[in-house]
Formats: C-alpha cells, structure tokens, sequence
C-alpha cells in the first residue's frame, strides 16, 4: 500500500503486454489520398494490409534489400541515349549496307527499352540461377514493378520471406513454387507459412553476346 493512503495505489499493477502499445512500437497514422491514387487504393480488400505491404516495399529499396540480387537503378534516373536505327530486316545470310545515315532514325533507347520508366528498374545481376532463361551472372535486367502476374514462362524478382530471388513462379494443383532455370539449383515450394510477393517481371535482358 502507497503510504499516501491513495485508494487506487491498492490496485493490482500494470500487466506486462496489457493496454496498447507503447507510441515507439505502434502508432495510428493517417495521410490524405486523392485522384489515382485514392481510386487505386479504394480498389483494394485490405487497404490496410495493403498500405504497410507497399510501405515495408519502399523501405526494402532505400535499406537495399534489392541488393540482394545485385546493383539496382532506377530507369527514371538513368541518362537517356540517343542512336540511330535503321528499320529494316536484317538475316544471317548475304550482307545489307548499313552506313547510310540517311535511312537511320534516332531513337531514345531508355524510352524504347522502359517504356513504363515511373515503375522500371534495372539490375545487374549475380549468381546463374537462371542460365537456361538466357541471364547469367553480370547481366543487366529490366523489371517492370507495375507487372505483378508474370506466366509461368516470364521471369520475376520474388520477395521470399525478407529475401529476394530472380525465379519463374509456377504454380502446380494449387501450390506455389519458385523454379530456377539451372538443373543445379533446387525449386522452393511457397507454403502458407511463408511471406511471398511478385515484385516485377523482367521485361529485357542486357548482356554481351557469350560464347
């Protein structure tokens, strides 16, 4: 008893884990959405659920979690590049001239390779599982954020329970499974139990002609 005599000093103490949460654990956030923004957000079953997912999103790329696969740019923020295109067939069989600047067009490659630049990225990537897909290790890929339902023959930057691998997502009666395109490397079966998501799918492959 509190020697004040203070009638609620007799009541039982705090319970460990009772009463909300402490503000440095949690906190109600609100923010103010409008236009595309608010109609997108609306259209979702979870908007809670949703908000955190692309927040937790936002922060795996400023804390580098990308780099898990490599090193990751923007293609907003990569210089455009301007080359002249010619705009004809060209077969591996008897030569065409070429060295007429008259018939080239210029092109602005990024626009061309990007065309999504807002939701694109480029990553070089490491490691060869997904040799057999055409990407080694070294090579540069372009993956689209805003295409989160590749097929099953597309390949796609996959969040894996905090981690992220460059797959192809199949699914098989009803199960999920993360399949490499390198006999030595294993599948993943996706369970319930683990945090899964598309990140993008890879709209193009950078890399020099191998042998």
């Amino acid at each position: 008893m509190n020697n004040n005599g203070d009638s609620k000093s007799q009541r039982g103490g705090r319970r460990q884990g009772a009463g909300r949460p402490r503000s440095e654990e949690s906190k109600l956030v609100t923010f103010r959405a409008s236009g595309g923004i608010l109609r997108h957000i609306e259209q979702q079953p979870n908007r809670s659920h949703y908000i955190k997912q692309c927040v937790a999103l936002d922060m795996s790329m400023k804390d580098e979690g990308l780099q898990q696969l490599g090193t990751v740019w923007r293609a907003s923020e990569v210089k455009d590049l301007t080359l002249p295109y010619f705009d004809m067939g060209i077969v591996a069989g008897f030569p065409i001239p070429l060295d007429n600047d008259e018939r080239a067009q210029s092109i602005e490659l990024m626009r061309m390779l990007c065309p999504n630049a807002e939701a694109s990225y480029l990553i070089r990537v490491e490691g060869n599982s997904m040799i057999d897909a055409g990407i080694h290790s070294g090579d540069i890929v372009i993956v689209d954020k805003s295409n989160r339902n590749p097929s099953e023959h597309e390949v796609a930057v996959c969040e894996f329970n905090g981690e992220y691998t460059l797959k192809r997502f199949v699914k098989r009666n009803g199960v999920g499974y993360l399949v490499p395109a390198n006999p030595e490397f294993p599948e993943i079966k996706v369970t319930e139990d683990d945090t899964f998501s598309i990140w993008g799918t890879v709209t193009y492959v950078l890399h020099h002609p191998h042998s």
